[in-house]
């Protein structure tokens, strides 16, 4: 088995191939380097500059590194930018999952996961979301992971492709500093952000139905996550592996805003207090995975709690901005 990891020189497609590579199997990373970093990949780990959408280069790939998996995570994945390029977003997100699973079925190749997010669910009023609750996405970027779903599992009855799509929440944390996420689109690095420019922190909406007034959401390690593909990966590598399966990835318990930004605050040092600014359009109040699916299916379950998020970040946030 070789496994193609397209972005796999991002923030999570790193790790990705981290885990992969160090459980022994073979990949090759794909990245069109525009938010990936080369230095990011563990040693002999090829890496290929390029889009995932390029049917050409796909097709080089393929044949050049005897690729027989594909484990999906190159898109665009910025809430704000989707609002307001929704075409691009499409295009990019949608159009380019599907240049990539005709070549992938053109190629024979059988095994797929794809990189989706909890953002398919919207804003949903229940305790804990299962991979049954119905998805209902409020902005763009959602609704092209909702899509790439539904391409995948077409794409897979139509071609004999087995598939796995993991829904992601919220991702934090690294498994080295080097491998922290360097962009500031994500609200541990928001809230370093802030802290780095000697402001404070921001909550947006203290007044939802929840214990502290603050959204409650779902932490997962991003070593976590990509050891949750590797078990999505031998999942399908296993004989008689179901041909579609849909799981969350989570952990399956609360955190609010206001109590992640205090534990902020003590790892950081700097506990001065939150400003709190007007509710965003969208937020729901409460978006917690039931992992129930991911472990019985894949035999996977988070590891690593909260704060070791928050302690890793931090040292990879002082390794890239230098504080």
């Amino acid at each position: 088995m070789t496994w193609l990891i397209t972005g796999g020189a991002g923030y999570i497609g790193a790790h990705v191939a981290r885990a992969m590579a160090g459980a022994g199997e073979r990949v090759v990373a794909l990245d069109d380097l525009s938010a990936g970093f080369a230095a990011r990949l563990p040693e002999g780990v090829p890496l290929v500059a390029g889009s995932a959408a390029d049917p050409a280069l796909l097709r080089q790939v393929f044949a050049e590194h005897e690729v027989t998996g594909v484990v999906h995570l190159a898109a665009r994945k910025q809430v704000a930018e989707s609002v307001a390029r929704p075409t691009w977003y499409y295009a990019e997100n949608v159009g380019g999952l599907a240049a990539l699973l005709d070549v992938v079925a053109e190629a024979g190749i059988g095994r797929f996961v794809f990189s989706s997010s909890a953002a398919v669910y919207g804003t949903p009023d229940v305790d804990l979301i299962t991979e049954d609750t119905p998805c209902a996405p409020v902005n763009p970027y959602g609704e092209t992971k909702l899509a790439g779903e539904w391409l995948v599992r077409a794409a897979g009855r139509a071609h004999g492709i087995a598939t796995v799509c993991l829904r992601y929440f919220n991702v934090a944390g690294a498994a080295a500093p080097e491998l922290a996420d360097t962009g500031v689109f994500n609200i541990v690095p928001m809230v370093f952000d802030r802290l780095t420019r000697d402001d404070a922190p921001r909550i947006f909406g203290a007044d939802y139905p929840t214990p502290d007034g603050t959204c409650v959401r779902d932490y997962i390690h991003v070593a976590d996550l990509a050891e949750a593909h590797l078990a999505a990966a031998r999942h399908l590598n296993a004989a008689g592996a179901p041909g579609d399966l849909t799981v969350n990835i989570g952990r399956g318990q609360g955190v609010s805003v206001r109590e992640l930004v205090t534990l902020i605050g003590e790892v950081t040092g700097d506990t001065r207090a939150p400003v709190v600014e007007d509710r965003r359009p969208g937020d729901a109040p409460r978006a917690v995975a039931s992992a129930a699916r991911a472990a019985k299916e894949l035999g996977w379950s988070a590891r690593y709690g909260l704060t070791d998020m928050v302690e890793s970040a931090w040292q990879g946030w002082q390794l890239h901005h230098g504080r």
